[in-house]
């Protein structure tokens, strides 16, 4: 089947043109001038006033499948992921039970292939004593080891040096994705604040309480067993200006037109969430922003995405964490942290290209071009002759807000209801099908897995 994409502008590798797209059986067949006359096709979409974009790869959401679907399922969050231009996604291991065994990891294969709408890929999980099991793992199915260096949801904490530096020497040339906090940092910022404020201090404490001494001086230990034991690090969630001075702008040396990443063998990652709010939004949203590592200042805020233009950070995850609304009552000791933002993350960037915090090139090397090439993510996330057809189509000056019946997540909500956007997400294309348009979605339309070329 050939499908064309007609009458868009095309944003891809660092530039944007007019251009026609063409399909053909899920893959990208040509790319070809706008005034050239395009081939006979069996399906024509008007992208008119629109952009057309690679499919947008998320690095890092929490599908909580296995063990955790009252809170969201494959099903449910691959669907709003494809309503928000979202075509691709590493799932993390912090399930039930753990993504940390082979047989784990394949059981979570066989879950995705019956139910996820978009492609999928999932991180193996370290602890305190599976490293030896790296090397059982099949390369070009993992998206790489997750490791958490600060507690977090689902208890799989590794802290102590003697399992660490197993962890990062055995990675090998998997890429090793780091949660990043100083757990005995935090745990002593807890006990003062409840010495003070009672068993549950108020949310507006968690940005002292997960503070930017416990990230630093956890992503600085990562950083120097990363350099001891040659790993290929990537720093998850990076929310304090101080943790951005550990990392070197190279927007001169990373060429994104390379299908493998130039860049250095230490990066780093942003969260939407951590780039659109502050601090300050606790007071608004509540624990609906309560998250790990905390949102912190508009300093922070500020320079995070300042980074996002000179290379320090590399990709732009979401840290998609559905939690059910009474899971998040409470306050810093007990409310859940975490929050759903895949179906909102593209709009979001959005957003900020028109406020001038990037350009809409920039966005698109962030969310598609980088997260391909540095996890070896094989022909996708550019828009190239024979590459997957993953396709996101957006319109601009098109308002629209948030209500309660448009989310998909299951959970039920977002942090984000009530605020107007003025991009839209048209249409969304995985391996040339699609999945999502117009406000509806395809629910008949399954992803392929991921494979992947890792390399040292």
């Amino acid at each position: 089947m050939r499908t064309i994409i007609c009458g868009g502008h095309i944003v891809n590798e660092g530039k944007t043109l007019a251009a026609t797209l063409v399909i053909d059986d899920g893959r990208i067949a040509d790319i070809i001038p706008q005034q050239a006359t395009p081939p006979a096709a069996d399906r024509t979409i008007d992208a008119g006033g629109c952009y057309v974009l690679p499919g947008i790869i998320d690095d890092h959401v929490h599908f909580r499948e296995p063990g955790l679907t009252q809170k969201a399922d494959i099903e449910s969050e691959s669907r709003a992921a494809a309503a928000g231009g979202v075509t691709s996604y590493f799932d993390m291991p912090n399930c039930v039970p753990q993504t940390t065994t082979p047989e784990a990891l394949d059981d979570k294969r066989q879950l995705a292939a019956r139910k996820s709408h978009i492609n999928y890929a999932f991180f193996y999980g370290a602890t305190n004593d599976n490293a030896d099991t790296f090397a059982l793992l099949d390369s070009t199915r993992v998206a790489g080891i997750k490791l958490f260096m600060g507690s977090s949801t689902g208890g799989m904490l590794v802290d102590q040096q003697a399992p660490l530096e197993r962890v990062f020497q055995a990675c090998g040339h998997l890429p090793l994705m780091v949660h990043c906090e100083d757990t005995a940092i935090i745990n002593r910022n807890m006990a003062e604040a409840k010495r003070a404020w009672g068993d549950d201090p108020p949310v507006t404490l968690h940005p002292l309480i997960r503070s930017e001494e416990a990230c630093l001086a956890s992503t600085t230990k990562a950083i120097t067993l990363a350099r001891k034991y040659g790993t290929r690090l990537h720093v998850a969630h990076l929310s304090t200006a101080e943790e951005l001075d550990l990392f070197e702008p190279q927007s001169s040396k990373v060429k994104v037109q390379s299908s493998k990443f130039n860049g250095p063998r230490i990066t780093a990652e942003a969260c939407v969430g951590h780039l659109f709010f502050t601090q300050l939004d606790h007071k608004r949203l509540g624990t609906k922003i309560k998250v790990n590592p905390a949102i912190k200042t508009p300093v922070d805020q500020y320079l995070l995405q300042q980074a996002l233009t000179d290379g320090r950070i590399a990709t732009i995850g979401t840290d998609h964490a559905p939690h059910l609304l009474n899971d998040k009552e409470g306050g810093c000791a007990r409310a859940a942290s975490g929050m759903p933002m895949v179906q909102f993350s593209l709009v979001t960037m959005l957003e900020l290209v028109d406020q001038g915090v990037l350009s809409i090139e920039r966005m698109v090397t962030l969310m598609a071009h980088n997260p391909a090439s540095l996890f070896g993510v094989r022909q996708r996330g550019f828009l190239r002759k024979g590459y997957h057809a993953d396709v996101t189509i957006v319109r601009p000056h098109s308002p629209w807000t948030v209500t309660a019946d448009c989310i998909e997540s299951k959970c039920g909500w977002s942090p984000m209801e009530g605020h107007q956007f003025q991009w839209r997400v048209e249409h969304t294309l995985v391996n040339g099908q699609t999945v999502y348009a117009h406000g509806q979605g395809c629910t008949d339309v399954l992803g392929e897995e991921i494979r992947f070329s890792h390399e040292n």
